[in-house]
């Protein structure tokens, strides 16, 4: 069975609402039967923001021996081209300690307000080790409320679907986080519904996260 990437959709959240800001962003998530820890950074490479170099680092690690088989760690820098406030794309590179390295793709479409985000993002894929090409859909929402002062309540879902040459189900999740956020500190309740495989083999994972995001204009 060929494992593929645990990719987490706040690298997209942030990138949709960096603006021409740096940004980095760092996510713990952790329970009784997974870890994951993340790292974000988002930087523009041009005066008015039109490209940016995203790059996702992630380590995941399940604690029970039977689920050993899929801890995997990954990185990847994503080249954009922000063609207007809406959509982005650009190649990227993906290296996955159990799938190697793959390149990719992505086109990405945003809708955003103040308290609202959403985005969509299709991906092609070409995996170094199969040679096969790939494809990968992945969906985004965010909802925040103001409660008082600083204080504001948070619903997030992520999605991720991955197919071995469009036709062979390979990698999928389902992330929820409900909780509380103050200035940049995000924090609360997680879960996570992990598919793998053809025939996919389902884990899932309570906890609670913590996200810091540091921004510099």
């Amino acid at each position: 069975m060929i494992k593929k990437t645990t990719l987490v959709a706040i690298a997209f959240m942030a990138l949709i609402h960096a603006s021409n800001a740096q940004i980095a962003l760092l996510e713990l998530a952790t329970g009784p039967k997974k870890t994951d820890f993340t790292s974000i950074s988002y930087r523009p490479i041009s005066d008015k923001a039109k490209f940016t170099v995203a790059t996702l680092a992630f380590f995941q690690k399940y604690h029970e021996k039977e689920s050993y088989m899929f801890d995997e760690a990954g990185v990847q820098p994503t080249f954009y081209w922000n063609i207007n406030k809406s959509f982005s794309a650009g190649p990227g590179l993906y290296y996955n300690s159990i799938a190697g390295f793959s390149e990719r793709l992505s086109v990405l479409y945003a809708i955003r307000s103040p308290h609202f985000v959403m985005t969509a993002i299709p991906t092609i894929a070409h995996a170094e080790e199969t040679g096969f090409i790939n494809g990968e859909l992945f969906l985004q929402m965010q909802v925040n409320r103001p409660i008082k002062g600083e204080w504001e309540a948070l619903i997030s879902a992520q999605i991720l679907t991955y197919w071995d040459e469009f036709s062979r189900h390979a990698r999928s999740f389902q992330q929820m986080r409900v909780g509380l956020q103050k200035k940049s500190t995000q924090f609360g309740l997680a879960i996570d519904f992990d598919q793998y495989g053809e025939a996919p083999i389902t884990r899932v994972s309570p906890g609670v996260f913590v996200r810091m995001i540091f921004k510099n204009n």
